[in-house]
Order: structure tokens, then C-alpha cells, then sequence
């Protein structure tokens, strides 16, 4: 899985944290911030329809577009990615706890745990 880039990480927050799929321009609108030309948005969306990255459905003339993942699938893919680019993966994953926060450790120890219970 590819690291976005600035822009394409702003398009991806904005539809993230929208829970229906969105136009070229409704995601524009969003990022008034940052003056961006229609078709700038139009190309970032079109790139990240081809890596997979948002789905896209035709409503009339318009896409509209939505994360194929939610971000935290998507965090979890690349920190798969970048775990498999190392030799040793149990020296990464342990450098990697060693650095957690209590809070983050205690969060990794629930979710831990929940792998082990029962499914019923």
C-alpha cells in the first residue's frame, strides 16, 4: 500500500469523516482552506480511485466518492507494509512497544486480549 501524499491525505480526512459518499465539489468546499482548483481536486480523486484507495459510484454527471477502507484499515496496512520491508519483524514489533506510550501499551494489551477470548 502507497503513503499519500499531503494533498491526497487532506482529501482523504475530509471523506473519512463524512459518512456519505461525496462530490468533486463537496470535497472542494471542504478544503476552502487550501484554494484549490476543481480539477485539482478532480485528478487527486481520479488517483485515488486507480490505487484503490477511494471507491466511486456515477450519480448523473457527477462521481461521488468514499474511502474504500476506513483510516484505520488503512494504518494497519501500512504499518503491515513497512513491517514486512524489515529482516528481523520480531526486533521491529518490539522496538515498535518499547516506544509506546502507557496508554498506547495498556490499548495494545485489551486488544490482545480480545484475540484470545472465545468467538461465540
Amino acid at each position: 500500500m502507497n503513503r499519500l501524499g499531503d494533498l491526497e491525505r487532506a482529501v482523504m480526512e475530509v471523506l473519512w469523516q463524512r459518512s456519505e459518499p461525496m462530490t468533486v465539489r463537496e470535497v472542494g468546499r471542504a478544503l476552502h482552506e487550501r484554494d484549490l482548483a476543481h480539477t485539482t481536486v478532480m485528478t487527486v480523486l481520479d488517483r485515488l480511485a486507480k490505487k484503490g484507495v477511494v471507491d466511486r459510484a456515477r450519480e448523473g454527471r457527477a462521481w461521488r466518492y468514499r474511502p474504500a477502507a476506513s483510516r484505520e484499515s488503512y494504518v494497519s496496512e501500512l504499518m503491515f507494509d513497512a513491517l514486512g520491508q524489515t529482516g528481523d519483524r520480531d526486533a521491529a514489533l518490539a522496538a515498535f512497544v518499547r516506544s509506546m506510550s502507557e496508554d498506547e501499551a495498556e490499548a495494545l494489551r485489551r486488544a490482545l486480549g480480545e484475540i484470545d477470548e472465545p468467538r461465540t
